[in-house]
């Protein structure tokens, strides 16, 4: 039957072949300008600037039909590169466009951080009745995710990712460290006047006086607690969907970060994307390697087995970067494995607000970035401090995605670092944020495990059977 070629029938065709057709036009694209900078065959500077426009066409045509907004960052991210490598002259103006996003994210940064800390605390002032499974579980979420840090630490100083990066003009950042004595320091941490750290942007005087006013709020009468612990809940929920309003605007600022950053630095950039993307993933690994599976043996927690429990709630981590959806399956998970739901009901609810290892780990990593693309030597001290800064600072962001950007934000401008470099992260965030997120679900299903063991309440025999059929349903298959 004849159906008339109109122009929405076109649209609804583009939109639906628009994954493949993206693919196809990216395949093309790429070996169009391979072999025009091996010189394999000639090919015209006008036919390869063709073939991008094209590819970017069937990309935007692909994020239509997605209406994702992690895809519209990626796509962003695309635009913006090959407009900065266009029209470069143009591209350097772009950065207001970044900087009113940045402006937006920086409001964010003390009333989140004040809500999570104290509602992180209050909120969990049954560790006074629960005694030594309180002290015991967060005794290892510190030691754990302090061993994330130093991990990410030695990482990006291994890899150099930001390293070789031109100059980059700041005009709101200093780009030296500044020489503080001990005394400067100890003084740094103490706010004088809640508001103004906040007015400063002190992330660390902000993260004391909230943890000092949650432990407060403890020793006070349930009377007084209850409405202020529901102020700060409200307030906390209220900023994650501040942040998710504002992240709606990150395409944008994605796309005018990387046109102002191409535009001003050239193509050379994206190398040091990718080196930063492999500096995470490897160091991730290394701590799954090294830290995770090491606990496991001297717990002798069966280590595929727990792989294979912790499979699903990682996969679903992953795909949606946020820990929170995997809650639910995590603590199902690993009921069946053998630890018994009175420990999972607190541990893992509470390694959420103070067991981040993926994220801590990222964060120091990225700090350091960031110092190395704006050209800033920090000392062994001064890395320090920023990591024992970030074990408090990462603490209650873990279910929001791309919400270690408000911490990351906060932290450099806390420490004098250039905020531009963000931006730059920012376009490959989503990638950085399904590996971290994944890190953080498998660390606190071990945490559930570990604590389990540690009070003698572990099903061993659970663990050894995970994944195995029943012996009554074996027979049944039999006959």
């Amino acid at each position: 039957m004849y159906m008339p070629q109109t122009s929405e029938f076109m649209i609804k065709k583009l939109l639906l072949y628009s994954p493949h057709l993206s693919l196809i036009s990216f395949t093309i694209t790429a070996l169009v300008h391979m072999f025009q900078f091996y010189d394999l065959f000639p090919v015209g500077a006008e036919f390869a600037t063709v073939t991008r426009v094209i590819f970017i066409f069937f990309l935007i045509m692909y994020g239509f039909r997605k209406k994702s907004l992690t895809t519209w960052i990626l796509i962003s991210m695309v635009l913006g590169g090959e407009f900065g490598h266009d029209f470069p002259e143009i591209a350097v103006h772009l950065q207001v466009v970044s900087q009113v996003f940045l402006r937006m994210i920086k409001t964010i940064i003390a009333p989140l951080l004040f809500a999570t800390l104290v509602v992180g605390i209050a909120g969990h002032s049954n560790l006074k009745q629960l005694g030594r499974l309180g002290w015991k579980s967060l005794l290892y979420f510190e030691v754990v995710s302090t061993i994330a840090l130093f991990i990410g630490l030695f990482a990006i100083n291994v890899s150099q990712a930001g390293v070789g990066v031109p100059a980059m003009s700041t005009t709101h950042a200093t780009l030296e460290a500044k020489k503080q004595t001990w005394e400067e320091i100890i003084l740094h941490i103490f706010p004088e006047n809640i508001a103004k750290a906040i007015y400063e942007g002190q992330v660390l005087q902000i993260v004391v006086f909230s943890i000092i006013f949650g432990i407060a709020l403890v020793l006070v009468a349930e009377k007084f607690r209850k409405p202020l612990l529901t102020l700060a809940e409200s307030l906390a929920e209220t900023m994650f969907k501040f942040t998710n309003i504002v992240m709606i605007f990150a395409p944008l600022a994605v796309g005018g970060a990387i046109a102002y950053t191409i535009g001003h630095m050239g193509l050379g950039i994206l190398v040091n994307l990718f080196k930063l993307l492999l500096t995470l993933y490897a160091a991730l690994i290394i701590f799954i390697i090294m830290v995770l599976i090491p606990i496991m043996l001297v717990m002798k927690i069966p280590v595929v087995n727990f792989f294979k429990a912790v499979f699903g709630p990682a996969s679903l981590a992953f795909a949606t970067t946020s820990s929170e959806a995997a809650l639910p399956k995590a603590m199902e998970a690993m009921e069946k494995f053998g630890v018994p739901r009175k420990i999972i009901s607190f541990v893992i609810p509470t390694g959420y607000s103070f067991n981040l290892d993926g994220t801590t780990l990222y964060l120091s990593l990225a700090t350091i970035f960031v110092a190395q693309v704006a050209g800033v030597h920090l000392s062994l001290g001064d890395q320090i401090l920023i990591c024992l800064t970030l074990m408090v600072t990462s603490k209650g962001v873990a279910g929001v995605p791309r919400a270690s950007l408000v911490i990351l934000l906060g932290t450099a401008a806390s420490f004098g670092l250039p905020i531009e470099p963000i931006f730059i992260i920012l376009g490959i965030d989503e990638l950085m944020d399904m590996a971290r997120t994944t890190v953080n679900v498998i660390g606190n299903c071990l945490a559930s495990a570990v604590i389990a063991k540690w009070e003698n309440d572990f099903d061993q025999q659970a663990a050894l059977n995970y994944g195995k059929l029943p012996v009554e349903t074996v027979v049944i298959a039999e006959r």
